[in-house]
Formats: C-alpha cells, sequence, structure tokens
C-alpha cells in the first residue's frame, strides 16, 4: 500500500458528489416502521411528555395523523395498546378483539392497503401487574402458562388483518407457540418479526411512561436479555429462528451495534433495529440545550445502524423522515 504523498484520501471526499458516490446511502423511507400508541375512544390526542413529537392516539386520531406519514412513503406501523383500564392477572384485555390495537389495525388495513401494520405481542401494558406474562403463586412469571395467551395476542391480532406479530415478552419458546397458534387458526401466511434479543436495558423510560407499563413490583432481568452476557443474547435469536421467525430484531439498537453486527454474521433474516424511546429523548434532549444538530444527529445515528447491519428501522423519527432523513 502507497502512503503519503502518493496516497490521498482527501480526493474522494473533496466534493459532496465524490461523497454520495463513495459512501453510505441512507436507508429510503420504506425501510421505516413508526411505532404507535393507541389508546381507547375518540378524539383522543396525548402529547408524550418525554418523547417530543410522539402522541398517545384514539383510533381517528391516529387515522389523522398516519396520513402525511404515509404519504412520505414510510413502510409500515408498529401498534402498542395503552388500555383505560380493565387490567387483570392475565392481560385479556390484550386478546380482544374490540380492543384499540386490534381496531386500529382493522382501520389501517382499510385506509392505506399498501402499509405494513404489525402488532406487539405483549401483556405488560394490560396485566395488573405490569409485567409481560402470567404469574404463579410466588409471584414469578410462569413462562409456559404466558406462551398460550401469547399465542392468543397473536392470533387475534392476525384476525384484525396485521400482516406481522412482533412478540416482545421474551419468554423462552414464545415464537414457536405463536407460529404453531397462528397456524392452527389459518394464519399460516402471518409474519413473525421477534424482539429476539431484546436486552434489559435502563433506556426504556420515555416508553414506559407512554404505554404506562412499568411493573409494579421488581424488574424485567429475569426475562430479558442481559447486557452483560452477548454469547447468549445472540442465542437468544438463534432460537427464535429455529422456531419460525421470519425477521429478528435487536433492542436497543445505538448501544448494541455490536450485537447487530454479529447477528448480522449468524443470520440471513431480515435484522430490525428497535431505535428506542431513551435513545429518541436523549437526542431530543441534546438538540434542545444547543448541543448538537438534531438532523445531523439523526442522519449520524442511522447511518451506525446500516454499518451494522440493520435492514429495518423501527424508530419514532420515521414520521419526520421527509424533515430528517431524505437525502
Amino acid at each position: 500500500m502507497n502512503g503519503f504523498p502518493a496516497t490521498r484520501l482527501r480526493r474522494l471526499r473533496a466534493t459532496e458528489a465524490l461523497r454520495r458516490m463513495t459512501g453510505l446511502a441512507l436507508p429510503g423511507p420504506g425501510k421505516y416502521v413508526w411505532p404507535l400508541f393507541v389508546t381507547p375512544g375518540k378524539k383522543r390526542r396525548e402529547e408524550i411528555s418525554a418523547m417530543p413529537g410522539q402522541c398517545r392516539l384514539s383510533g381517528d386520531m391516529l387515522l389523522r395523523e398516519l396520513e402525511p406519514v404515509v404519504k412520505q412513503g414510510i413502510g409500515g406501523v408498529l401498534l402498542f395498546g395503552v388500555p383505560d383500564g380493565g387490567k387483570d392477572a392475565r392481560g385479556s384485555a390484550a386478546f380482544d378483539p374490540k380492543a384499540a390495537v386490534q381496531q386500529a389495525i382493522r382501520s389501517i388495513r382499510r385506509e392505506f392497503p399498501d402499509l405494513v401494520v404489525m402488532g406487539d405481542v405483549c401483556l405488560c401494558a394490560y396485566t395488573d401487574h405490569g409485567h409481560c406474562g402470567a404469574l404463579n403463586k410466588r409471584g414469578e412469571v410462569d413462562n409456559d402458562a404466558t406462551l398460550k395467551l401469547l399465542a392468543k395476542v397473536a392470533v387475534s391480532q392476525a384476525e384484525a388483518g396485521a400482516h406481522i406479530v412482533a412478540p416482545s415478552a421474551m419468554m423462552d419458546g414464545q415464537v414457536g407457540a405463536i407460529r404453531a397458534g397462528l397456524d392452527a387458526a389459518g394464519f399460516g401466511e402471518t409474519a413473525i418479526m421477534s424482539y429476539s434479543t431484546k436486552f434489559a436495558s435502563a433506556m426504556y423510560g420515555p416508553f414506559r411512561e407512554a404505554e404506562q407499563s412499568a411493573p409494579k413490583s421488581g424488574d424485567r432481568r429475569g426475562y430479558q436479555a442481559s447486557a452483560a452476557d452477548l454469547r447468549t443474547a445472540l442465542r437468544e435469536s438463534a432460537l427464535d429462528e429455529a422456531e419460525g421467525a421470519d425477521m429478528l430484531m435487536v433492542k436497543p439498537s445505538l448501544f448494541y451495534l455490536d450485537v447487530i453486527t454479529r447477528l448480522r454474521e449468524q443470520t440471513q433474516l431480515p435484522l430490525a433495529a428497535y431505535n428506542v424511546s431513551g435513545e429518541y429523548a436523549m437526542l431530543h434532549a441534546t438538540a434542545a440545550r444547543g448541543w448538537g444538530d438534531l438532523r445531523g444527529m439523526v442522519r449520524e445515528s442511522v447511518l451506525a445502524l446500516t454499518r451494522a447491519g440493520t435492514d429495518i428501522f423501527i424508530s419514532y423519527w420515521a414520521n419526520r423522515y421527509a424533515e430528517l432523513l431524505k437525502p
């Protein structure tokens, strides 16, 4: 390899056109999925203080907010339910066909037929204790009893018209149970995007405010992946792939670029990264204090995820694609 002065790397970055030609392109809008919080009722638009630009929306307001985003070419939405009440120990409202998420799926499919609609499959927002599954007599999450409930949630979302169901509860065997449940109910074409490596992270605070889903006691470290155990975290995704997942996901994303890269090397499945609420709020707070340019930071963060091997970007920036991410 020749060195300086014969080699001058600045030649390839001398102009904007050269930088575009030799650099990595930002992903187009079809690669983005916008997470949305759906609440019962009508004409409800509740701003989420920790997540500027994001709201809890009733179904009618959701359609109104979604229209300009769809026009930007965004690929899909991922729906989370925020029930007003009716929580119980099993999270039964999560598989109610009249629940806000199921109704929103039907409305979106009708109004925006080309949009990919995904439903989050978990119980934490629907249980009176705030954990992601049913509890046993000792107050611990009962993994195997929860599998049946998660399968019921997935089937209810598929019946409503979801293209993809996305289990996030981090129960062992959840993908296999959901695949079996979907197939038995006649939804063999419904895909599963597993939160296959979801870490017990400190970056979920704003989301838990939005979803009102923090556990009333204990925490979720007993079932979510440990940031200190990379090998087991990668095994989580390998096992979900073996159970029949159609897509895999790493969550959070920016603090786990190494995990995305390692997982990209071990799988041929489409790989999603969830750019979570804490990461979103962190960039917003930095920009609000004048410590960084929001557009520049957002674009740089997406490039980092692209370099790491991300195919699908689950991101709260999606509704501002034209402003922040369009080339």
